[in-house]
């Protein structure tokens, strides 16, 4: 008998969003029991995705079928992957019980519209319009962990993407991992918030579960890499993939509502051999049938990658003020990839995370890469320093002081797929400098 199966939809949505679904693989399952619509409350300025996650499991205890350890598979919408990978890394012993995880349009690493969604007019078109002490809010909590560059994506995806232990591998004591998206965006009126690379809410390159974390250290002392000053030692340390290789699947004709509403024929088959896979041979051998490459290279509008950034000082302080630049050679503004900055989201509330959206296109073909960062405090007193800083060169905006703090050679990191980028996924970019107060600061008389 399968296992029992739990629809698990997303922000401001209902259960009875899965109901095409649940029509649809009826027929796999004895009974109408088997099949568990999730149904929670987002519209909450209280509620966060960690109480949303731990709500799942006092349901889960309270559903007849679910009450034990009983194994259970997911598909999940939007939102709903932020809540079971929540719910997962909570207690890690969970990992065994979910058996498979299938993501339609998952917000594994948020969605570009969730600030839109925190200001009044998003109350007007997504907040609760149920009298009482709700009315009108529009789950404040629950979307500032889904904003681009939020610290709960990063936290989370350091647990389970990038901790040391496997969430999502190809043994039988972790989960099987599935995830769809569409290329198309959204018509009519709700074409306004459209974005590039995107479903009409989330980002196909913050679908995937293949990410990676690079660790950049500009500081004169390589404080975080290489503490005792060691000659020779990388500015730059890559992470090692963690889990199965989990690649996003993009469909087109597919946008963020119709693949719950309307799915293709082709996508109701590949979910419906997903979750059959039983062992290693059979996920590869499914992997092989989507081929996620194919598709990425039919990809319309652009091959994109997110880079999350995150700006520290050598003491782990958050760096608000600063600005990135790639650049194909070094102190040349005129090979400037003016396309690394075309599409960047600052998270409100705190300006050290940040989110670079990249058609990779722009960087195809080029030989070498060099990374460019400049950081101020605010303050004529301190100041930011860092690896091969040259402060007479003049690049950057008008605005800015002019004076590049830090450079970097990336060259190394330029391989598809094992380094720097890769198609489809989202990068963190965890980022070091030095900051300095400046002589005159404190004085000893």
């Amino acid at each position: 008998m399968p296992n029992t199966l739990v629809l698990i939809h997303g922000y401001s949505d209902k259960g009875e969003s899965f109901r095409k679904w649940r029509d649809l693989l009826q027929d796999r399952y004895d009974n109408t029991e088997q099949i568990c619509v999730c149904d929670y409350v987002s519209l909450t300025n209280e509620v966060t995705i960690k109480d949303l996650a731990e709500g799942f499991d006092i349901a889960l205890k309270t559903r007849a079928g679910l009450q034990g350890d009983e194994d259970f598979d997911a598909i999940v919408h939007s939102t709903g992957m932020l809540v079971i990978r929540s719910w997962l890394t909570t207690y890690p012993a969970r990992r065994s019980r979910l058996k498979h995880l299938i993501g339609l349009a998952p917000a594994t690493f948020g969605s570009p519209l969730a600030k839109k969604g925190r200001s009044w007019i998003g109350s007007i078109f997504k907040g609760n319009k149920d009298l009482g002490p709700d009315f009108m809010a529009a789950g404040d909590l629950v979307l500032d962990g889904l904003e681009l560059a939020s610290p709960f994506t990063w936290q989370l995806a350091e647990k389970d993407l990038l901790g040391p232990v496997p969430y999502y591998d190809v043994d039988f004591g972790t989960p099987y991992v599935h995830i769809f998206c569409g290329t198309d965006t959204y018509s009519g009126i709700r074409k306004l918030v459209n974005e590039p690379g995107t479903d009409g809410t989330v980002r196909q390159a913050g679908a995937a579960f293949n990410s990676r974390k690079i660790v950049i250290d500009l500081t004169k002392a390589m404080s975080v890499l290489n503490p005792e000053n060691k000659p020779g030692v990388n500015r730059w340390r890559i992470g090692d993939w963690k889990n199965a290789n989990i690649p996003v699947h993009l469909f087109e004709g597919l946008n963020h509502g119709t693949i719950l509403t309307d799915p293709s024929g082709e996508l109701v088959q590949k979910v419906r051999a997903a979750l059959d896979v039983k062992d290693a041979d059979s996920y590869k051998a499914w992997l092989k049938d989507v081929d996620a490459g194919k598709r990425f290279a039919k990809a319309r509008d652009g091959i994109w990658q997110q880079f999350v950034v995150r700006a520290l000082d050598e003491r782990g302080d958050p760096i608000t003020d600063y600005n990135i630049q790639m650049f194909e050679k070094k102190n040349d503004p005129a090979t400037q990839v003016d396309t690394f900055d075309d599409h960047v989201d600052v998270y409100g509330n705190d300006a050290s995370y940040r989110c670079f959206l990249v058609d990779l296109n722009t960087v195809a073909g080029r030989a070498t890469l060099w990374l460019s960062i400049m950081a101020e405090s605010g303050s004529q007193w301190v100041d930011y320093k860092g690896h091969d800083a040259d402060p007479t060169i003049e690049v950057g905006p008008e605005t800015s002081r002019k004076s590049w703090d830090a450079w970097l050679d990336l060259s190394g990191l330029l391989g598809t797929g094992d380094g720097f980028l890769s198609p489809f996924t989202t990068t963190l970019v965890e980022l070091y400098i030095d900051r300095e107060p400046k002589v005159g600061l404190v004085n000893l008389g």
